[in-house]
This record gives structure tokens, sequence and C-alpha cells, in this order.
């Protein structure tokens, strides 16, 4: 594409092909300015999410009789929180900068970072909805709510009596789905599409190893989400509908942002 071309598809509102050769000096404001609202959006989310974790969840109620499934040991997690974006948002994006060193087109990095934020963010946002709308024990509730063993139950509705810390009760009401799980997904999960187009997988050659590097996102986000099972901080049925509702905004992100799937001759095998 010649200079003429690339202006007229500046002019026009429509971004440039992806293979075009854009840097972040040469087009990277323009192409920022012409996503403000996008940008903007985003900013909204992230205040919705730190919303939704500062306000208290409901609280299910729970009595004696339900305390056999909630007594599991109260362990660390294997996969801290802090580790979740890390490993979901940031390594995801340090391979987008590789890529765009490689290839210098920065609407494909913009769209890259733009779209993994949104997969994210409106994934995050679902789940602690989600997560305050029902109140789920978690498995290990009866230690959060008796950390001393001696449980203390209502006369009459034989409901808990916690006498725990606030912070860590509240915590145990935030069982179903599973965070961790949702955003794993989300942001390895954009990443496996991502990488599908860029090395071009579906190209009916018979490369069975570029298949492998799709999935590998996905078998760590598994990885994960198997993980707050064994910790006992998730029931089987929070985790599995966690890596469920992620899809659909996955989806819907990646068509919006990327199409890497549609893009012929711009992986990373073609020069």
């Amino acid at each position: 594409m010649d200079g003429g071309e690339m202006q007229q598809a500046s002019s026009t509102g429509i971004d440039a092909p992806a293979c075009a050769f854009a840097t972040i000096r040469s087009h990277g404001a323009s192409v920022a300015r012409s996503h403000a609202y996008d940008w903007l959006a985003l900013l909204l989310l992230v205040a919705v999410e730190v919303l939704l974790n500062a306000i208290e969840p409901f609280h299910r109620f729970v009595g004696a009789g339900m305390m056999t499934d909630l007594r599991y040991p109260l362990k660390s997690n294997t996969v801290p929180v802090w580790a979740v974006p890390v490993i979901a948002v940031i390594g995801p994006m340090i391979i987008f900068v590789v890529i765009y060193i490689r290839r210098r087109n920065v609407y494909d990095l913009h769209h890259a970072i733009l779209g993994i934020l949104f997969s994210v963010l409106i994934t995050g946002v679902l789940t602690d909805a989600i997560k305050d709308a029902v109140g789920r024990p978690r498995p290990n509730f009866f230690w959060r709510c008796f950390p001393d063993g001696i449980a203390v139950y209502d006369n009459i509705t034989t409901g808990v009596i916690c006498h725990g810390e606030a912070s860590v009760i509240k915590e145990g009401h935030k069982s179903f789905p599973s965070g961790h799980t949702s955003w794993s997904f989300a942001g390895l999960g954009f990443l496996s599409w991502y990488l599908a187009g860029k090395i071009t997988v579906f190209d009916r050659r018979g490369h069975v190893a570029k298949l492998c590097v799709v999935i590998l996102p996905l078998l760590v986000a598994a990885m994960i989400a198997i993980s707050r099972v064994d910790d006992y901080w998730h029931h089987w049925q929070d985790v599995f509908t966690g890596g469920i509702i992620v899809w659909s905004p996955l989806s819907a992100t990646c068509s919006s942002f990327h199409h890497p799937l549609m893009r012929k001759g711009c992986g990373l095998t073609r020069t």
C-alpha cells in the first residue's frame, strides 16, 4: 500500500490492512484518536469492576446440614490473585509487542491490546456481577466462618453465626463462578485466537505443530482452572461455568477488533 492509499484508508475511518507498514511513531496517535471512545468505555469497565469487588456479596443461607460439603481445608492459592493478570494479560501483551517489533504494524498491536483488555474486563464484570448476586459459599467456608474450629449456629434456623474476619467471610461468599478461570480463558483464549491467525494454523497444509502452539495457552488456562478445585477455593461447577461464560465476550472482542482467522497473508511464516 502506498502513502495515498494509506491516507485514503485513514480518512474514511477504516483501519489500514493488517499487513500495512505502520509504526507507533507514524500512525500511533491517529489510531489511538480513532478509538478514543473505545478506551473511554474500557475505563468505565474498570470502574465497574472495582465497584463490584468493593460491594458486599449476597450472603446466602448456610445451615449446619450444609457444612459437610463446606469443610474442606483453607489453603493458600497455588496461583495467587496477582499472578492471573500477569499470566493472562501482561504475558500475551509481551507477545503482541514482539510481533509488532518484527512486523511494524501498529494497527495490529493496538487492536490486539485493546481487544484482550476488553475480553478480560467484560468477562471480569460478568463474573463478579454473578458472584455478588449468587453468593455461593466456597468449599472452605467452614474455616472462614469458624477459624477456631468451634461452630456456632442459630438455635431456630440452624444458620451459621460466623465469628471470623469480615473480609475473609466476604470472600467466602464468592465461589460461583470462578474468576481465576474466566480471566485466564479470556486472556489466554484471546492469545490463542490471535496466534491462530498469525501462524495461519488453519491453512490446510497439515502442520500440526502450529495447532500445538495455539493449544498451549488454553492448556495453561485449564491448569489454572484445575488448581482452583485442588485448592478447595471452588466447586467444580464454579470452574466449569467460569470457563463457559468467557466465550461470548471473547468471540465478540476478537471479531470486533482483530479478525485474526480471516486475515490471510499476514502470518509470521509469511514475508
